[in-house]
C-alpha cells in the first residue's frame, strides 16, 4: 500500500493522532561502573538511537549543561545521567565507536552540548535531520517526522522538565527513552520507503500568483 507523506506535515493534525511510546526496558545509570557495563552491551547491538535532555534555563544567555544522555536499543533504554556521572571514559568510548550505526535527529547541538562536558571525536553517528530531505519531507523535529512517516504521536510534554532532578520521575524517563528508540524507528521506515519508493508525497499548494498585486 502506498504510504502519503507530506512536505510539511499539517501540525493540525498531530493531536488526533494515537499517543507512541517506548515499549521497552529503561534503565537509570548513575555510577562509573554500571557505565562501564551498559556500554558494552550497547556496542554489542547493531544499531543504536541517541538523545539528550538538558534542563531548561529561563534565564537570557545562560544554559545549563547537558544532564541526560539517552542510548537506546530495539528494547532496552539506558538513561546516563550525567550530572552524576560525568562524562565517563565508557561514555567516551561510545561517543567515539566507529562501528555501531548511532541515530539522532539535530545530532550536531547534542554533540556540542556534550563536547562541553569532556573531549572526545565522534564516531558513527546518521542524523536523520539530513536523510529525511532525500524523499522530499522539509520537516525537522521529532514528533512532526514520527507523526508523518509512522502515524502515530509523541508527546512533548515532559520537555521542559527539570532534567536535574534529584530522581527522575517515570514520565521523564518515558519521554527521554521514547525519543531515543523514535529514532531508529524513524531510520528503519527511511530506509524502507528510499529503497521501494513506495510513497507519495503532498507539496504544500502553492501561492496563486494572480493574487499578488502588480508594482505601480
Amino acid at each position: 500500500m502506498t504510504k502519503t507523506l507530506y512536505s510539511k506535515y499539517p501540525k493540525e493534525l498531530i493531536s488526533s493522532l494515537p499517543v507512541v511510546s517506548f515499549p521497552g526496558r529503561i534503565i537509570v545509570i548513575l555510577s562509573a561502573g554500571e557505565t562501564e557495563k551498559a556500554v558494552s552491551y550497547l556496542l554489542s547491538k547493531p544499531i543504536l538511537g541517541v538523545d539528550t535532555e538538558t534542563r531548561p534555563s529561563f534565564k537570557r544567555g545562560f544554559q545549563y549543561k547537558v544532564a541526560l544522555l539517552q542510548v537506546s536499543t530495539e528494547d532496552v533504554c539506558f538513561l546516563f545521567r550525567l550530572n552524576y556521572t560525568g562524562l565517563s571514559p565508557a561514555l567516551i568510548r561510545l561517543l567515539e565507536d566507529t562501528t555501531v550505526p548511532k541515530i539522532g535527529i539535530s545530532w550536531h547541538d547534542d554533540l556540542n552540548g556534550l563536547s562541553k562536558l569532556a573531549s572526545f571525536k565522534p564516531g558513527y553517528f546518521i542524523d536523520l535531520q539530513k536523510h529525511v530531505q532525500e524523499i522530499g519531507i522539509e520537516d525537522m523535529s521529532l514528533q512532526k517526522l514520527y507523526a508523518n512517516m509512522l502515524g502515530q504521536k509523541i508527546s512533548k510534554k515532559m520537555q521542559l522538565s527539570n532534567w536535574e532532578r534529584d530522581v527522575l520521575d517515570d514520565k521523564q524517563k518515558l519521554y527521554a527513552a521514547t525519543d531515543a528508540w523514535a529514532c531508529i524507528k524513524l531510520y528503519h521506515e527511511l530506509q524502507h520507503l528510499v529503497q521501494t519508493k513506495d510513497y507519495e508525497l503532498i507539496l504544500p499548494p502553492k501561492k496563486d500568483e494572480t493574487d499578488i498585486p502588480e508594482k505601480r
